[in-house]
């Protein structure tokens, strides 16, 4: 969990994503070169991987999907996640809980 890259920036959290779509099911699968990586059960089209991303995500913290937002890569399996209030710290201590589940 120490090597993912958390950046605080206006009241939100970005987190850096690598995709796998069209898996078995969607799920969090560990670190991946700083980034977290997360398996998709939808495809990357008409933006489904995008939009399940968030979904995802968004259980994890547990926030609304609408407080999610891809804003970097939403054509890449490399994207950068924005998570609207949601601080750094608190980003952190979630996924080191939910990572030592994987």
């Amino acid at each position: 969990m120490a090597e993912l890259e958390l950046h605080e920036k206006e009241g939100s959290v970005l987190l850096q994503v690598r995709a796998q779509p069209r898996s078995s099911r969607s799920r969090l699968c560990g670190e991946y070169g700083g980034s977290l990586k997360i398996a998709l059960k939808a495809a990357p089209v008409d933006d489904a991987a995008n939009r399940e991303c968030c979904v995802l995500l968004g259980k994890v913290f547990g926030v609304p999907a609408s407080r999610l937002s891809v804003i970097a890569g939403r054509s890449s399996r490399n994207k950068t996640v924005r998570i609207e209030g949601l601080g750094a710290a608190d980003a952190a201590r979630i996924l080191g809980e939910e990572l030592a589940r994987v």
